[in-house]
């Protein structure tokens, strides 16, 4: 009878809920699942690509403030021909040459002309009629192989230094590299460098005192009939002679550590605050709640987090080096784009100065980007 249950058991229903589910489970939440990380990784290339577009517009009023204020300071002090020709030729001819030159000119006419010029790569001429473009391609890679020592020379002393000085917290080795890292931090370029050359080319005679190879050596790379790229480690390099790549080194050692001590000290208390502070974070705690040695907590957990900071201050720290190249270079006669913007100076050609000037404001802004960009890359928290 309908109302009564089956002898062989109670009705079971021919379509129900559950026989349902499966048919709708399967086809959609898998396909959820599977969207999830393809729109997670598309939002975070998305935000990615917009950080780097930004910092790469942000390039172009970064200089051309730069530009402006080289531009104008240098304008306050006169026009660059009465101040380096003034009281030598008569006033009707520095008038002519003035005239000549553009720049009697109203300013803001000699400021537009100027922009210009630069937009098609062209940073004008010296009062002895050189092309600043063709001084900066051949001077420019000796100041670029000098800051390449440099950075090696940072790399190589202060995070070592910095790494050891977080082993030993508050200990002696702790207290010694701080101090030596305030020393070199506090003291000027000049000062280091005439102290290395004291000790390690007059006392000790082991390295030479100036220039970037021995003249002979530049003599023969200069007429081997190489390519000369102006960097003198690989014009030796392609030359095949292991003496020259010696000699070459041997002459990098001094200002590379005149100028790289400088960013090393910047570099111990970057790496030694950081590495502390990853010491006490939580995924470190629970590395040594494992058992995980004390050595592999340093080095596999605590110290890659550490190094995160110091790749961000690298683009502050290569301009403060492009700085410091004027008086390393200077000191040493390396002859790069500080050793000639010196040379310059006291020519008192301030079109050479603002065209040099307006390179290294042009070259640190490139060095940035490229900064950000690895930082973005290696510590995705920037891009938020």
């Amino acid at each position: 009878m309908p109302g009564e249950p089956s002898q062989n058991g109670p009705d079971v229903p021919t379509s129900s809920p559950p026989d349902e589910l499966p048919d709708v489970v399967p086809d959609e939440l898998p396909d959820e699942a599977a969207a999830e990380p393809t729109s997670k990784k598309s939002g975070s290339s998305h935000v990615l690509a917009r950080y780097l577009t930004l910092r790469l517009v942000l390039i172009v009023p970064t200089v051309w403030i730069l530009v402006t204020v080289v531009f104008f300071f240098l304008r306050v002090t006169g026009d660059p021909i009465t101040a380096a020709q003034g009281g030598r030729l008569p006033p009707e001819k520095i008038w002519e040459l003035k005239q000549a030159a553009g720049y009697n000119d109203p300013l803001i006419v000699q400021y537009g002309r100027y922009l210009w010029q630069i937009l098609h790569g062209n940073f004008g001429r010296t009062t002895d009629n050189q092309s600043i473009s063709s001084l900066l391609i051949h001077y420019a890679p000796a100041t670029l192989e000098l800051v390449f020592w440099a950075l090696i020379v940072a790399f190589l002393v202060g995070i070592p230094l910095g790494r050891l000085a977080a082993r030993h917290y508050n200990k002696g080795p702790d207290m010694a590299i701080r101090g030596f890292a305030i020393l070199f931090y506090a003291a000027p370029v000049f000062f280091v460098a005439l102290l290395l050359k004291l000790v390690f080319s007059i006392w000790l005679h082991w390295f030479p005192i100036s220039q970037r190879a021995s003249t002979s050596v530049q003599i023969a790379m200069a007429t081997d009939g190489h390519v000369d790229t102006h960097i003198y480690i690989i014009n030796a390099i392609i030359s095949g002679h292991f003496s020259y790549v010696l000699d070459v080194l041997q002459h990098a050692v001094l200002p590379g550590l005149a100028l790289g001590l400088l960013t090393a000290g910047v570099f111990i208390r970057m790496v030694r605050i950081n590495l502390l502070q990853t010491m006490r974070a939580d995924f470190v705690t629970a590395a040594r709640a494992r058992g995980v040695a004390e050595s592999k907590v340093v080095s596999q957990h605590a110290f890659r987090n550490a190094l995160i900071p110091v790749v961000t201050v690298m683009g502050m720290e290569i301009a403060m080096m492009l700085g410091g190249a004027i008086l390393t270079e200077t000191s040493f006669e390396w002859q790069g784009l500080g050793y000639i913007l010196s040379q310059y100076l006291l020519k008192r050609d301030f079109v050479a100065v603002q065209g040099i000037v307006t390179f290294f404001a042009l070259l640190v802004a490139v060095v940035s980007f490229l900064i950000d960009v690895v930082n973005a890359l290696v510590d995705p928290r920037v891009r938020y």
